[in-house]
Order: C-alpha cells, then sequence, then structure tokens
C-alpha cells in the first residue's frame, strides 16, 4: 500500500492490549514501507542494532512480528510452525509487551521467558536517550514523536520514583529493543500522516506483575499514569498493556471510543509472541475515511432514574419531560401505568450521566408531585455516529449514519430537517424523508469501497 494510504483515519484497537512491537507490526502489516521502519532504526547508528519481520498465527488469526537484536542479545527461539518472510529486514518473533520504564524487567507476552534482550539489558538515563536521538539522522517529525514519547514515560517515572526528569534511569525502555519500537513506530506514524487517530478503551490485564521492586498490580505504576485520563478495561490473564504501549497511545490518540462510520481502506494485525487463553494475542490498526461529521460520543455509562406519578395533571408530564432534558438528561420517556387501588399513572424515566444525576432528579422533585426517585446505574453499548447532508428535490436533509466497527448499519434522516424542508417547501413530511432515504442510500452506495486491504483473518 502506497499514497493512497496517507492522510486518513487511524483507529487502534488494543483489545489484547498493546506494547511497542506489536504497534509497529501492526502499521507495516496495515501499509507502512518496512523500509520506512528500517532506515528510521538503522539512523540511529547503533552498531549491530538489527531488526527483522514476520508472520505469526495467534489463535485464529494471523498476524505480522516484529524483533529486535543486536551483539550480545540472547537470542530466542521461534516456535516452529512460525513462518516468516525473509529479507533485508524481515521480521521475526518480539514483543514489546516485554518493555517497560525504569526496572519493569518483565514480559506479560512470553510466558515462561525472560524479557526480549532481559539479558544484560542497559540502563539509559533519559539525556542519554535525547542525545541519541539528536545525533540520528531523522526525519525531523519522526524525531518530535519519539521524543514526545520518550518524555511523557520520563516524567511519568520521575513522579512515581521522586527524583527529577534529567536523571530517570531507563531500564526496559532504555534497551535497544523498546528504543528501536519507539523510533520505528514514530517514523511509521509520520509516513502515514493521519488526519486523525482513535482507538478503542485499553485492555490493560489483570493480576499482578512482577517488576525489579516486586510485584504490583496490574496495570503496572508507570503504565497506569502513562493511561490517565484514557478508558480502560481491566481484563484478560497478566499485564497485557506495556507503559511503552501506553505511552504511543497517550502521544497521538486524540479520542478513545469506537471506530466512526468509515471507508474502510486498510486493515493491519501485529502479534504478540504468545498465546493468550481468552483471546488472540494481536493488535489491530484500521485506516480510511470517515463518512460525514462525528456525533458527540455517546456515554458509556448511564443512571437510570424514574419515579411513578399517580397526582400529576397530564398537562404537566410534558413539562417535566422538557425540564428533565434541560437538567442534562441524555433519554426521557413516559409508560402508562396502573398503581394501586387500580389508579392510572404515568411512570417518567431518564436516563443520565453521573456527573447529571443531581440536577436531573433535583428536576424531579421540582417539576412533579412525586416524594421520591429510584436509581438504577447501567451500562450501555451505542453505536458510532456521524452526520452527512445530502440534496434532495426538496432542499438538503442531514442524515444520522450509525457504525459497528466501522461498518455503516443504517442511515436515517433528521426529523427536524424533514420537518422544516417541508415547511418550506410546502410539502408533506413524508415526502421529503421518503427522498432524504433515497439520497442517503444513494451515498452509502457511492461510499462503499470495491475493495479494502484485509488481513489476518481467521
Amino acid at each position: 500500500m502506497s499514497e493512497p494510504l496517507r492522510g486518513r483515519h487511524l483507529h487502534f484497537e488494543p483489545t489484547s492490549g498493546i506494547a511497542g512491537d506489536m504497534a509497529v507490526a501492526a502499521l507495516v502489516d496495515l501499509g507502512v514501507p518496512a523500509k520506512i521502519v528500517t532506515d528510521a532504526i538503522a539512523a540511529l547508528g547503533v552498531p549491530g542494532l538489527r531488526t527483522s519481520f514476520g508472520r505469526r498465527q495467534r489463535g485464529a488469526f494471523v498476524g505480522r512480528g516484529f524483533d529486535v537484536t543486536w551483539p550480545g542479545r540472547a537470542p530466542k527461539k521461534r516456535a516452529p510452525a512460525q513462518a516468516h518472510d525473509h529479507g533485508a529486514h524481515d521480521h521475526g518473533a518480539h514483543d514489546a509487551h516485554a518493555k517497560g520504564a525504569h526496572a519493569h524487567d518483565h514480559d506479560p507476552h512470553a510466558k515462561g521467558a525472560p524479557a526480549r534482550g532481559h539479558a544484560k539489558h542497559a540502563h539509559r538515563d533519559y539525556a542519554e536517550i535525547r542525545r541519541l536521538l539528536a545525533r540520528a539522522r531523522l526525519d525531523a517529525d519522526a524525531r518530535a514523536l519519539a521524543e514526545d514519547v520518550f518524555a511523557r514515560i520520563a516524567v511519568v517515572e520521575a513522579a512515581l520514583h521522586g527524583t527529577r526528569v534529567d536523571r530517570v534511569t531507563f531500564h526496559e525502555v532504555g534497551a535497544y529493543d523498546s528504543i528501536a519500537d519507539i523510533v520505528g513506530f514514530s517514523a511509521a506514524l509520520v509516513w502515514l500522516a493521519p488526519a486523525s487517530v482513535g482507538s478503542l478503551p485499553v485492555v490493560v490485564g489483570t493480576g499482578r506483575a512482577r517488576v525489579a521492586h516486586g510485584a504490583v498490580p496490574v496495570p503496572a505504576p508507570a503504565t497506569a499514569a502513562l493511561l490517565l485520563g484514557m478508558p480502560i478495561i481491566a481484563e484478560g490473564e497478566g499485564e497485557l498493556t506495556t507503559p511503552t504501549g501506553a505511552g504511543l497511545l497517550a502521544a497521538v490518540v486524540d479520542a478513545f471510543g469506537p471506530l466512526p462510520p468509515m471507508r474502510i481502506e486498510a486493515i493491519g494485525y501485529g502479534a504478540g509472541t504468545r498465546e493468550l487463553a481468552d483471546r488472540a494475542n494481536v493488535l489491530r490498526v484500521v485506516a480510511g475515511t470517515p463518512l460525514g461529521a462525528p456525533d458527540v460520543d455517546a456515554i458509556p455509562e448511564v443512571v437510570r432514574l424514574e419515579a411513578n406519578l399517580d397526582d400529576l395533571s397530564p398537562a404537566l408530564v410534558a413539562a417535566l419531560c422538557e425540564a428533565l432534558f434541560a437538567a442534562g438528561a441524555v433519554d426521557v420517556w413516559t409508560t402508562p401505568i396502573v398503581m394501586k387501588k387500580g389508579r392510572a399513572a404515568v411512570e417518567v424515566t431518564a436516563l443520565a450521566a453521573p456527573a447529571a444525576v443531581a440536577a436531573v432528579r433535583g428536576a424531579f422533585f421540582r417539576h412533579s408531585t412525586t416524594l421520591g426517585v429510584r436509581a438504577q446505574g447501567m451500562a450501555r453499548t451505542v453505536l458510532a455516529r456521524a452526520f452527512e447532508t445530502v440534496r434532495t428535490p426538496h432542499g438538503p436533509v442531514r442524515i444520522k449514519l450509525a457504525a459497528l466497527d466501522g461498518e455503516v448499519l443504517g442511515a436515517q434522516p433528521e426529523h427536524e430537517d424533514c420537518r422544516r424542508v417541508a415547511a418550506r417547501a410546502g410539502v408533506p413530511v413524508r415526502e421529503v424523508f421518503t427522498a432524504a432515504l433515497v439520497a442517503a442510500q444513494t451515498f452509502l452506495a457511492s461510499s462503499t469501497p470495491r475493495h479494502a486491504k484485509r488481513k489476518g483473518r481467521a
């Protein structure tokens, strides 16, 4: 894949966690020329530092692997079933899920094996790594991104260990393999020049991890600090996201959430080095062109508030619903019910974000006769949504696109747009709605690619 892949939306899916090597492998599998990565790593000028790419089967999926070797590194045996596409820079079996910063010498993706390059890792301080990057003949933007990733990790480590940033010593992240991961990823991402970068919530794993300071809960302290403010999912066996992987996401992701409605143009899979019992150990990356302008991100967790009203005038129910919306409810509805002694009543229900619960509850009490409000926390799955404008014989109408994993499942005209256009044109609303629906289907047909590069399928 060459120029057509550049300038697109890029979406990471760390459902098995993320490490530096998996991220590099996924971008190359996506379509970034391997030479972009290998040339950048060669520009570091480290004698004997070599990289290779290969194919790995993980569960039902085939992905790409990335391996880094250097003089003095203990060789790692590869699984006999592993196939490799050898060349000037082939990719073997390496997993940056082994990497952490400041004594994170553990490998959550190499079960029973030492961290890659674990034999005699050099400990490099932040200043030394900055000098290495400054001397390297790297693209200016790739250098800046690599410096940003290392700076984020250094700041976190300094805070964790109570020292100055310039005195931070990197252990695993200071090893050549981790440096190569960060530099290779930076070069690949800069080559892609994505218009935007998104990611699903990050799966971090569960349990405890061993570091030089002893056992720590997953996510490890540096990883947790780097993921501050990002949505995470605690599932999976062991440590699945490393400080390096977390640092990469922190540096490049614009927003977290599901794949937006988009025309998928390429898919890449980066494979880890061990099999996971409950999932395929791969990182998927998707590139494509988003359809329409993205809607406001939906709230994944809401509180359901409701009250039964048998003494509120029906004329005031509509006013109550308006007040609930104004207080921050994301949805409001009413249900006819029969209460004790056969009294007709109405149940009013509102969904609100946790931060808006107090205001919505207050609206119930101020605008109704209820003496109590029930509350229940709920999780919800909401499709990614976007808006596009289509032309009809009566005027432009917005349509809402809903997508699952980037695939558009539906396109519906906005009712208020149809009503407004119909009033202006002097025609029935249903006539405008039908015309907009036809235009929406035409738009979707024209936006569906004939071919999309899809790798790693079962």
